[in-house]
Order: C-alpha cells, then sequence, then structure tokens
C-alpha cells in the first residue's frame, strides 16, 4: 500500500509542477518583440551608457568585462575545472591501460 501512496505522490507532483512550468512559460513575453519593455530598456542602456559607465571604447568588451564581470570569472572557473577533470581522467585512463 505504501508503495502505490509513494507512485501517486510522485505523479501528484510531477503534474503540478508540469502545470506550474506550463503557467509561467505562458505568461511570458513573446521572445524578441520590441514591445518587451526589458528587451529595450537593458539593450538601450548598454547600448548609450557602455562608454560614459566604463571608459572603455568597445562595447563588447565593456559589457563582458564590467558589467558581467563575476558572470565571466564563474563561467571561466567552471570551464577551468571541466578541462582539469578531463585531464585528470584521461591520463588515469592512460596510466590504466599501461598497467594491463
Amino acid at each position: 500500500m505504501g508503495k502505490y501512496l509513494r507512485l501517486a505522490f510522485i505523479l501528484i507532483l510531477a503534474l503540478l509542477t508540469g502545470y506550474g512550468v506550463l503557467v509561467t512559460v505562458a505568461e511570458l513575453p513573446p521572445y524578441g518583440a520590441d514591445t518587451n519593455l526589458t528587451y529595450n530598456q537593458v539593450s538601450e542602456r548598454y547600448i548609450n551608457g557602455a562608454l560614459e559607465d566604463t571608459g572603455v571604447p568597445n562595447m563588447v568588451t565593456a559589457i563582458v568585462l564590467d558589467y558581467r564581470a563575476y558572470d565571466t570569472m564563474f563561467e571561466t572557473i567552471v570551464l577551468f575545472t571541466a578541462v582539469i577533470a578531463v585531464l585528470i581522467t584521461l591520463k588515469g585512463a592512460q596510466e590504466e591501460g599501461d598497467r594491463k
């Protein structure tokens, strides 16, 4: 009996989660619409204020290194960690192959 109760609970939880996701997606504004306020405000802010805010003439560099510096730093750390993990895994597999 407990097995069916657990299965019913999981099914109800999955259905509620799916319903919540569908309702949330239905309320999102159309992607790339020019009436989307967030889209217009952010792009205008970056385009018009990059030089004054950062002093960097290259807009892409200003956005990546000044506005999104922490995000870029953590992305770099994640990529570096992934490369190190792959290298350690490949080296361990190569040494294990040499032992056989």
